[in-house]
């Protein structure tokens, strides 16, 4: 036969399960919230104010030195202090994420929250670790395609602004003309302005065009580009800049890729007009 339980351990035994309930109430909630990377803490909830694709041409004509200095100077962005401040200044902070893009696009940085300085050095140290990816020829479309179906889709909370910043030193040479322009205007719809920073190399890409090297085939069909002497300025004015303040900023060479990035960061996710259209 059972003894009764005395009043004193009913309390004991009372409070006990109000803690394991708790408990477990707790882990419950942590393993649907998921694990932050690193053992970061949890990031804070509710939308955030820009949410912001950086996307990086990878093909080809960028070899590793240049593929290091386009790693590095994004990475040394994300650590600008002016940077930071755009990037937390606003309730929410900024949504990040990196999409490198040759032949085909990958989502390299995965989506992180930017609302402390530990969180701007955390994203920088995972860009800087970033592997090269392979790829040959400039699939501008299939970026655009990508960042659309997959990328944004992933946000994992909303945004007042979506900005989606590409860089590259070339022209696409893989997609014709109307499916890059359906493929922007696709990105376009899903809630994006797009931003450009071309990279001028002298001797390099003073020149686009007719006559740019392309995918085995597309040399036979019609440039995306008229059909006299333009530069990479113009045809990133006319095939990828474009959306509510959307801006160009060129960066002179490699070398100069960094202290481009910085400005149109702070640009970007303050909301600030750029100025000129495009410097």
């Amino acid at each position: 036969m059972m003894r009764p339980i005395r009043p004193g351990l009913r309390r004991d035994l009372a409070r006990t399960l109000r803690r394991v309930v708790r408990t477990g109430f707790a882990a419950t909630t942590a393993l649907l919230i998921g694990p932050s990377d690193g053992g970061a803490r949890a990031e804070p909830a509710g939308a955030a104010a820009v949410a912001l694709v950086v996307s990086v041409d990878v093909s080809q004509s960028v070899d590793d030195s240049r593929f290091v200095l386009q790693m590095e100077g994004i990475a040394e962005a994300l650590e600008d202090p002016g940077v930071i401040a755009a990037m937390t200044g606003h309730p929410g902070g900024t949504l990040f994420a990196m999409v490198t893009w040759a032949d085909r696009a990958g989502l390299a940085v995965g989506w992180r929250r930017i609302a402390s300085r530990a969180d701007a050095f955390a994203a920088a140290a995972q860009v800087r670790v970033t592997p090269r990816q392979s790829g040959e020829f400039t699939c501008l479309g299939q970026m655009f395609r990508t960042v659309t179906a997959s990328v944004l889709p992933a946000m994992p909370v909303p945004a007042e602004r979506i900005v989606v910043d590409v860089s590259g030193d070339g022209i696409d040479n893989c997609t014709d003309p109307e499916n890059l322009e359906t493929e922007r205007t696709a990105l376009l719809a899903a809630g994006a302005t797009i931003n450009g920073l071309p990279i001028l190399v002298p001797g390099e890409n003073d020149v686009v065009g007719a006559g740019a090297y392309r995918a085995p085939g597309y040399g036979l069909r019609a440039t995306p580009l008229p059909q006299e002497r333009t530069d990479l300025t113009q045809w990133y004015r006319s095939h990828v800049v474009a959306g509510p303040g959307a801006f160009l900023l060129k960066a002179a060479g490699y070398g100069d890729f960094s202290r481009a990035l910085r400005r149109k960061f702070v640009i970007e996710v303050s909301g600030l007009a750029p100025g000129r259209r495009d410097e």
